[in-house]
């Protein structure tokens, strides 16, 4: 009789404890990404598939911003590194690809196979946990950039949005 009243009893906490969970839990709306120390937010909605590096063959005359091409899950992809198209960084000639970095490919609503070639991945973020910051960037801004965010440790965090960004005609022209 003891043991049936224990589990009643643990199976009412567990409820709970599942309903508070329930309650309190957030819901991820941005890929937070880091590109060249710079924190980015890529919208679950236009984002698809990470990827850990893989072999990236040149493309003749692209572009610098431009890695190459590579097969994604028998998919052939652009890869755009993302930090030197953005102007964060320089292209190097033989640029080395840490294990830290990732391939974040875009939705295939998007129509474009691309992926996005980021320094680091820093995790699935809700807009509760990266409220809009109070400042906003002066100056014109590229039509991909959307607002911008603060964590609790204060750090800036750029909304980019990849529709937007896959029309620009820079970002199509591949082509140096």
């Amino acid at each position: 009789m003891a043991n049936k009243t224990a589990l009643r009893e643990l199976q009412q906490r567990l409820a709970e404890r599942m309903q508070a969970a329930r309650e309190t839990t957030l819901i991820a709306n941005w890929l937070a990404v880091e590109c060249a120390g710079v924190g980015l937010l890529f919208s679950l909605k236009q984002a698809s598939e990470i990827f850990a590096p893989v072999p990236i063959k040149a493309v003749p005359y692209a572009k610098p911003w431009l890695n190459g091409v590579a097969n994604l899950r028998g998919g052939l992809f652009t890869v755009v590194d993302l930090a030197v198209y953005l102007g964060l960084r320089e292209p190097l000639a033989a640029r080395h690809v840490s294990a830290q970095a990732r391939l974040v490919s875009m939705n295939s609503d998007l129509n474009l196979n691309c992926a996005l070639l980021v320094d680091r991945l820093a995790g699935l973020r809700s807009n509760e946990q990266l409220p809009l910051a109070e400042e906003q960037p002066a100056g014109p801004l590229p039509r991909f950039a959307g607002a911008l965010r603060r964590d609790e440790a204060g750090r800036r965090w750029q909304e980019i949005n990849l529709e937007a960004l896959a029309r620009q005609e820079n970002f199509l022209h591949i082509v140096a």
